[in-house]
């Protein structure tokens, strides 16, 4: 194998493909990148089982071939080359040649016979979505959404489709954020979890344009296709939660207000909760006209007072602050309602206009 290729078109490919290299495994294999060169391009994959990325680079091509480096050390030395051309070379024993102007390196390669190659799925489903559509899905959802859990449909996003409107639902059993975006091209019903890694590793290589990727699905993966590269990754098995139970169907009164003036006011409420959001709760008193939010810690205490739209008898409810705080955070939009029942029972966000997301938390009752 033997290829030129740009420093750095060939380092961007690096670092989006070591997203999907193990940082540790009993399988040194897993821990490489496998690099296959042909028909003026190189195809750089990493892949851990549980993830895979497959980047396409432009590159010179002088001799075919397939080779595995180990991650680490190739981007390092790829990262720390002079801006100039990169000649790679590797011989049938995978002693591997790195040479960028007066730098030589000799490294050795992995067999690429035994990478696990990204196989092509199933595509049983599918449908086209933007760009920075999928990174505001993604964004308004894995907020909520666990690394880990006594239950692994749980650190996963449940996409559903029903009748072409695509639902992201995430969810932490204390929250529920929910977004809501309509879908051409399918009339056919689905739903998949997808597991909250992939999702953080998308936000990280998902350009915020409006450029269209492809997601196709089958029973155990789901595929992500860009312009030059791909994202494989397994789904969660399992039922996911039945999360359309936990939304009232009618509250006692709405609230109007705006997300900046209740986001800032609660912002500042954390300045003297530091760490103690769970013995400390946030206290929002609502009457008509106004939100007035509280806060005492071993730090001190707080009072703030908001103008908002709403006509109600005084009423209380307790919220863990960060919880909240990370809804308002989240709300794209000017303006939310906020819906409540009892100070017991869930409070309801969502846009004054649309229902481009709905965001459910649930208070404290101490």
């Amino acid at each position: 194998m033997k290829f030129i290729c740009d420093k750095n078109n060939l380092s961007d490919a690096i670092n989006t493909v070591q997203k999907a290299v193990s940082q540790k495994s009993t399988l040194p294999v897993l821990e490489g990148i496998l690099i296959e060169c042909g028909e003026g391009k190189i195809i750089l994959t990493g892949n851990d089982l549980e993830i895979g990325i497959r980047y396409e680079c432009p590159a010179q091509i002088l001799e075919e071939g397939t080779i595995v480096l180990n991650s680490r050390m190739f981007g390092d030395i790829v990262r720390k080359l002079p801006d100039a051309p990169v000649q790679i070379e590797s011989d049938d024993k995978y002693l591997t040649k790195i040479v960028c102007g007066n730098v030589k390196f000799d490294i050795s390669g992995i067999d690429p016979q035994e990478f696990p190659r990204i196989s092509d799925i199933n595509r049983d489903f599918s449908f086209n979505i933007k760009s920075n559509v999928l990174r505001s899905i993604i964004k308004q959802t894995i907020y909520v959404i666990p690394q880990t859990s006594t239950r692994p449909v749980l650190t996963g996003a449940y996409f559903e489709v029903e009748n072409n409107k695509l639902s992201v639902v995430g969810s932490d059993r204390f929250r529920v954020a929910i977004r809501n975006e309509m879908i051409d091209e399918t009339n056919k019903n689905f739903s998949a979890i997808i597991p909250v890694r992939t999702l953080g590793e998308l936000l990280k290589i998902v350009k915020d344009d409006d450029t269209y990727l492809r997601m196709y699905f089958s029973d155990k993966n789901v595929l992500f296709e860009f312009d030059d590269f791909i994202v494989l990754s397994r789904l969660r098995d399992g039922e996911y939660i039945n999360y359309k139970n936990a939304i009232p169907q009618q509250y006692a009164f709405t609230v109007k207000c705006n997300v900046a003036d209740l986001e800032n006011a609660v912002d500042r409420a954390s300045l003297i909760i530091s760490n103690e959001s769970v013995k400390s709760p946030l206290t929002l008193n609502i009457r008509t006209g106004e939100i007035e939010i509280s806060c005492s810690s071993a730090s001190g205490k707080i009072n703030d007072v908001i103008s908002v739209d709403c006509d109600c008898e005084p009423f209380e409810i307790k919220f863990n602050l960060k919880f909240l705080l990370d809804s308002l955070k989240n709300c794209d939009c000017e303006e939310i309602h906020m819906k409540f029942i009892t100070s017991g029972s869930p409070c309801v966000m969502e846009p004054v206009e649309g229902n481009e997301f709905m965001y459910l938390v649930l208070p404290m009752l101490k």
